[in-house]
């Protein structure tokens, strides 16, 4: 049988050992990472942000109408919460598209904005109230992180 030569007898390499160790550290290391981006989250916040902004808009519509109509608040916003839809707060045809190019709807319901057609049985996901001052409040209740989203103004 041949000797190896010279060259290899002094070369070592890594021992199972170290490199299960390496294997180990790498890893720990990847799920932090995993931990520290958590996409769900991410997602989470999008939509959030997504009916933060919606909220905002429906806000400014109904703000652009009541001072287009000296002070008067649409007649379909009362003093209990109702969803902006056919069947509650029906504000498609009072906003659309005069104050609001359309509606939003509500990242959950995974349709399309609510255009000046106003559907027969069309929903947004938002909820619009007022109190004894005329103070406007629209939320959106199915809010992921921050549960659930109130604007009033």
């Amino acid at each position: 049988m041949k000797s190896l030569p010279k060259v290899f007898k002094n070369v070592k390499g890594f021992t199972l050992i170290e490199l299960l160790v390496v294997i180990g550290i790498l890893a720990i290391l990847l799920s932090i990472v995993l931990i520290a981006i958590n996409p769900a989250r991410q997602f989470g916040q999008a939509n959030d942000t997504k009916r933060r902004s919606a909220v905002t808009q429906i806000l400014n519509a109904v703000g652009a109408y009541t001072a287009e109509n000296k002070g008067q608040l649409p007649t379909q916003i009362t003093t209990l919460d109702q969803e902006i839809s056919a069947a509650g707060a029906n504000l498609c045809a009072v906003l659309v598209p005069n104050y609001i190019p359309a509606l939003p709807t509500d990242p959950v319901l995974n349709t399309a904005d609510i255009d000046s057609t106003c559907p027969a049985g069309y929903a947004t996901g938002y909820h619009i109230i007022k109190d004894a001052s005329n103070r406007v409040t629209v939320s959106a209740p199915n809010a992921e992180i921050t549960t659930p989203i109130n604007i009033t103004r």
